[in-house]
């Protein structure tokens, strides 16, 4: 199912992954989100409230519909977004909200009954009788409450966190970013670029745009080879900025490790699974681009609808 020519994806190295118990190929560079298309695989989970089959809509952290768990036991990861999940070795995820498949869920009998349960319809209905309420309505509405489930087991995977001082924090990868990372470490200031997605270059990843007479990602390639060789400069992929506080105090989430098989992350490299950093910044770019809005039309969750940007 893929197009001739098109993705920044390896095409000469496959990778072996499975996903609702059963085995797939892929590329190396792929997503989780891209190798099932690929694999013409486009239902991927159900809707929270009436089950409604869901599909891959966006290519980035803003998807709402596939989320998927990772892992297996106590390693196992819930709701995490098919679209930054990258794909590697061994990698085993499963569909969430659905029993006993995604393709044939008991709880889709909740869509025919969706003109009776309006918004909010539980607030009126389960007030009566009182008696009820935490004998009957409550423990049913807790089970069907959330997505994906946690196993239950202790995590042993290590987590870290670190501390980070700057003079400047640019959040965002993008064109605005990584110039505004460009001019100010080719200043002398000391910079921490953040990327929320595995690859920098945002947009100009995508789009078929020509910077300086040459393709974008191109371009994207050179700039980050000459931000890597500044020692004022460090740039940190899958890292989520997540607040800002007081006095220039940034929280962001690494996902140091998620990219990889446990093998090489956690027993012979000794990585965190994840490094959550407190950042001291004198100023800070926020380039973190924008997401795109969908159309209302009738049946536009429905797996085969994306948006354009996808």
């Amino acid at each position: 199912m893929r197009i001739a020519g098109k993705g920044l994806v390896s095409h000469n190295r496959t990778v072996n992954f499975s996903f609702n118990g059963k085995d797939y190929m892929g590329l190396e560079g792929d997503t989780l989100a891209s190798a099932l298309l690929a694999n013409d695989v486009h239902l991927v989970g159900r809707s929270f409230k009436y089950h409604r089959p869901r599909g891959i809509l966006t290519a980035g952290s803003e998807e709402p519909n596939a989320l998927v768990s990772t892992g297996k036991g106590a390693a196992r990861d819930p709701n995490i977004r098919a679209t930054q999940q990258e794909l590697f070795e061994g990698l085993v995820a499963q569909s969430q909200n659905c029993w006993p498949s995604v393709e044939r869920d008991v709880m889709a009998v909740n869509d025919l009954a969706a003109p009776f349960l309006g918004a909010g319809f539980y607030y009126k209905t389960f007030m009566w009788p009182a008696l009820l309420w935490e004998k009957l309505y409550e423990p049913i509405i807790r089970r069907a409450a959330g997505l994906g489930a946690l196993s239950g087991a202790a995590n042993k995977d290590p987590y870290e966190k670190a501390f980070a001082f700057c003079d400047l924090l640019v959040i965002g990868s993008g064109p605005a970013g990584l110039m505004a990372a460009l001019t100010a470490g080719r200043a002398g200031a000391d910079v921490i670029l953040a990327e929320d997605d595995s690859r920098m270059g945002g947009r100009l990843l995508a789009e078929v745009e020509e910077i300086d007479g040459k393709p974008a990602h191109v371009w994207v390639a050179e700039v980050l080879a000459e931000l890597e060789s500044m020692d004022n400069v460090r740039l940190m992929p899958r890292t989520s900025v997540t607040g800002v506080y007081d006095h220039g105090t940034y929280s962001a989430l690494e996902r140091v490790s998620h990219h990889l098989p446990p093998s090489q992350s956690l027993k012979t490299a000794h990585r965190p699974r994840e490094c959550f950093w407190r950042i001291a910044a004198k100023a800070s770019v926020l380039a973190a681009g924008a997401i795109e809005r969908p159309i209302a039309f009738r049946n536009n969750d429905r797996p085969g609808i994306m948006m354009a940007g996808a």
